[in-house]
């Protein structure tokens, strides 16, 4: 691997020791109902796998690792367990080349991005794809290609078992993977933890558990357990797992810990083709300055250097929107409170010539090296920001107890932080964003958007559009109603106790139960998501 100044080799090997119980946890589970297996571990460190193998004195028939780094290699030989082989050698090399198949692979493959493979490993990992007839992208991480390739080397009838990243429950670039592991694979299962269980990362895993019988039934199911140690009672309950139907239309793994009438009561709203924010709006990510620090400034800075002219109301972080309507009222509080509440717009070189405030400005800026960022040095003249547009409303990207949609009646430009809507013709403005205000839309934000860490729920424009709204023009009439509640700290339950009586109930015709069923989905989905936020080791 190409070696980078600023990369910890740890990084670049990618290579994070598993807890020994995980490492137990895993063998004893692809083990089960195996008779002397042939396994397989394709990034095997320094060996806390075999040495587990040994202490758990399982029965197998051969056990090979693979291990890239020379140390690492010796640290696993050095481990005394019969019919052991450690290669040290490369793994895509192995994966490609190899005729030996394996019954069960177990492990925990390295974590390592695209742009710290050189430019053979790029091409290794490429055909691997290409044998499994997938298309490789540069987005790949290097955990994703030893999973497919691990696949390839299984036997028709196999287990692979694989500490990953939760990553794969929900980005994007795992979709593919998703897809490929449920057409392989008879039964998939997650093992998700409430706590952490590196004691030298923050990045939050998952157990990936696969296994194949030669039958035409796929199923899938997602658990959550406490910490490491509560995989104990998991083995001990006999690895108990359900048999969910796959929705082969969802392209997100990150629900099926629901019961299965939760998820079909999920998957009704989403089958609603009329019944969508995208329906009625828009949405497109903020503004790219290139330089947020720069180009969002408070009032003092507009005074200071004379830039009033250039200077337009905008809004960049959540605290500073606490209602339903972002209104000029609401932006001049932000303004008298010292917040970056105007965004400099200005317009070419030429133009602003004879300015002198603009000009000691943008030399600033220069003096800063502002200019030589990515997204500004790639610009005709670097100050001059594309894309400038008024939305009708806003979306927070990144949400905390709720994701929340805005009114924008102060006409105000907003960054890349909150998403901007633009309303169709037909749609009336305020029975939009009432429309939003229940539990059915909150639990579907829930399942289309992703964890982004510390509790944060994170949407992009084509995850808002997807959103479930039970748009009616009469909930026009709730608008003020709602609004009120929000600027008196009203609590979230309290307005969608009013919201989903009159929205859902009164205006939709769904009964008691269904929405009781909603919120509670709303509820499990946001509590899981931020209990893991508050989450110390």
């Amino acid at each position: 691997m190409q070696l980078f100044e600023n990369a910890t080799q740890q990084k670049l090997r990618g290579g994070y020791y598993t807890p020994p119980q995980i490492a137990s946890f895993l063998l004893q589970w692809g083990m089960t109902d195996m008779l002397c297996p042939d396994i397989l571990e394709p990034s095997c460190g320094d060996g806390v796998f075999i040495e587990q193998t040994q202490k758990l004195n399982l029965g197998f028939s051969s056990f090979t690792g693979i291990e890239y780094d020379a140390e690492e290699a010796a640290k696993a030989s050095g481990i005394e367990l019969h019919d052991t082989t450690v290669y040290n050698r490369d793994f895509h090399e192995f994966c490609l080349n190899s005729t030996c198949r394996f019954d069960v692979v177990v492990g925990n493959p390295p974590f390592i991005r695209y742009q710290y493979y050189d430019e053979s490993l790029q091409t290794l990992a490429s055909d691997i794809f290409k044998k499994a007839k997938l298309k490789y992208s540069k987005l790949t991480n290097a955990w994703v290609t030893f999973i497919i390739g691990c696949t390839l080397l299984l036997k028709e009838r196999g287990k692979m078992a694989f500490v990953v990243p939760a990553d794969i429950l929900q980005v994007s670039y795992a979709k593919q993977l998703r897809s490929y592991l449920i057409k392989n694979f008879n039964q998939v299962n997650i093992v998700s933890f409430e706590q952490l269980v590196f004691d030298d990362i923050q990045q939050e895993v998952v157990l990936l558990l696969c296994s194949k019988d030669g039958g035409e039934k796929h199923s899938i199911d997602h658990i959550d357990v406490k910490d490491g140690k509560s995989l104990q009672a998991l083995l001990r309950s006999g690895l108990h797992f359900n048999a969910k139907k796959v929705n082969k239309d969802s392209d997100k793994w990150s629900y099926y810990f629901l019961s299965n009438e939760e998820i079909s009561f999920i998957e009704s709203l989403s089958s609603k083709d009329k019944n969508h924010i995208g329906n009625y709006a828009s949405v497109e990510v903020g503004i790219t300055t290139g330089a947020n620090q720069y180009f969002t400034v408070p009032k003092n800075i507009v005074d200071f250097y004379g830039l009033k002219e250039f200077a337009k109301p905008m809004v960049g972080r959540s605290v500073q929107v606490s209602s339903l309507d972002f209104t000029t009222t609401d932006w001049m509080k932000n303004v008298n409170k010292g917040s970056r509440a105007h965004l400099l717009v200005f317009e070419s070189r030429d133009a602003i010539a004879d300015h002198p405030g603009a000009k000691d400005y943008i030399e600033a800026g220069e003096s800063e090296g502002i200019n030589k960022g990515y997204k500004t040095s790639i610009r005709d003249d670097w100050f001059v920001i594309p894309s400038i547009k008024i939305s009708d409303a806003l979306f927070l990207r990144r949400n905390h107890l709720f994701p929340r949609l805005v009114l924008n009646s102060a006409q105000a430009y907003t960054t890349d932080t909150m998403h901007r809507v633009f309303f169709k013709a037909s749609t009336k403005h305020k029975a939009f964003i009432a429309s939003y205000y229940n539990s059915f839309s909150f639990a579907h934000a829930e399942i289309v958007g992703r964890n982004f860490g510390g509790g944060v729920l994170e949407l992009m424009p084509s995850e808002v559009e997807s959103i479930f709204l039970p748009y009616n023009e009469e909930n026009e009439d709730l608008f003020d109603e709602i609004d009120g509640m929000l600027r008196k700290g009203e609590s979230i339950d309290k307005i969608l106790n009013y919201t989903d009586q009159k929205i859902l109930v009164e205006r939709c015709g769904y009964s008691i139960d269904q929405v009781k069923l909603g919120r509670n989905i709303w509820k499990k989905l946001s509590s899981r998501r931020l209990k893991k936020g508050r989450v110390t080791k």
